[in-house]
């Protein structure tokens, strides 16, 4: 039996959102094997000017990232979608290993097999320096954004 990642396509409102939800939990616990398996076997990605096919670099990239990109926390949001696809915007914070603050914004078009799994994820990001008084994403680091949590649109982001 093949790998099932619900909800599955075809998605309606309420199934994209859940997914983008699920999305951003499994990238807010920082574990690339998690995360990884979200993705077919054979994924393609290309994330900013990085260019990622499968598994095995998609877990690397993000082992290298998470190493980088210290306190990370990210909220997603539906934008739009269709039968099996989904389109995001992003924005999450981090601080570099000198104490330096950033916000990344982003948009990410993902598109699905019929399993779930996402096999192209397309995403493009701008990194904006803060201050550490400027951040506005503050829960539990090692738990999921809670559902009270103000969102992106909230946030005025």
């Amino acid at each position: 039996m093949s790998e099932q990642r619900p909800p599955l396509p075809p998605f309606t409102r309420e199934t994209a959102i859940l997914k983008v939800r699920v999305a951003e939990d499994g990238w807010n616990s920082r574990d690339p094997q998690r995360v990884s398996l979200a993705y077919t076997l054979d994924s393609s990605w290309r994330n900013r000017s990085t260019f990622i096919s499968g598994r095995e670099e998609i877990v690397a990239f993000l082992t290298a990232k998470w190493v980088r990109e210290l306190d990370y926390r990210l909220i997603k949001e539906l934008w739009a979608f269709t039968d099996n696809r989904i389109a995001v915007r992003f924005a999450y914070e981090y601080h570099d290993d000198s104490g330096n603050w950033f916000r990344a914004y982003g948009n990410e078009n993902w598109e699905f097999d019929e399993n779930g799994l996402m096999r192209e994820r397309y995403a493009s990001i701008n990194d904006l320096s803060i201050k550490e008084s400027e951040r506005k994403f503050f829960w539990e680091r090692s738990k999921p954004r809670p559902a009270d949590h103000p969102g992106l649109t909230d946030l005025g982001l």
